[in-house]
């Protein structure tokens, strides 16, 4: 097992309605990946999932990348960032999800830092939050480790109509830190 956590070897790229990003959402859809964010979702759900992250970046507000790694034929993982309001503010919003045999070797630290630099291009937002659950460490150290500055715990609607206990790490994305 490599670590990646230099990047050299993990790519992202848009998000398409192809055969190969569908079936990376199911992939994504079990248990082990949705504990924390409130468990897999219907056939229905996955496929409106795949339009949504296909078209983030036409509508400007974002763009939802699939993570590659150079010797790999398919991607192993999803990172992106879009839009959102948070306590009043326009933000963006970043997230990623890794197969369970690809983590705890840099891949989403090294995907999301990408992701990170492609918004930072965009010049839109100041800032940039990440939710993951109090009960994630991986997913917290992950912000500590790009640089996200702890604001503390939140209730954090997600999916829609469900609440889970957040941290809120928030990163300025004007900061040449």
């Amino acid at each position: 097992m490599g670590n990646y956590t230099e990047g050299s070897q993990v790519q992202i790229r848009p998000w398409s309605e192809d055969h190969l990003h569908l079936e990376l959402l199911y992939r994504l859809n079990v248990p082990e990946m949705l504990e924390h964010p409130g468990g897999p979702e219907s056939d229905e759900q996955v496929e409106k999932r795949l339009m949504r992250y296909a078209g983030v970046q036409s509508l400007g507000n974002g763009c939802m990348y699939s993570i590659w790694l150079a010797e790999h034929t398919v991607p192993i993982g999803s990172a992106g960032y879009w839009e959102s309001v948070w306590q009043g503010s326009a933000i963006y919003e970043v997230g990623w999800g890794v197969l369970p045999s690809f983590q705890q070797r840099g891949i989403a630290s090294a995907a999301t830092a990408a992701v990170i630099e492609q918004a930072k291009q965009q010049k839109k937002h100041r800032y940039m939050h990440a939710f993951p659950s109090v009960d994630n460490p991986g997913s917290n150290a992950i912000c500590r480790k790009l640089g996200f500055t702890f604001m503390g715990e939140c209730d954090f609607e997600y999916p829609k109509g469900s609440f889970m206990r957040c941290n809120d790490w928030r990163l300025d994305l004007e900061s040449d830190a």
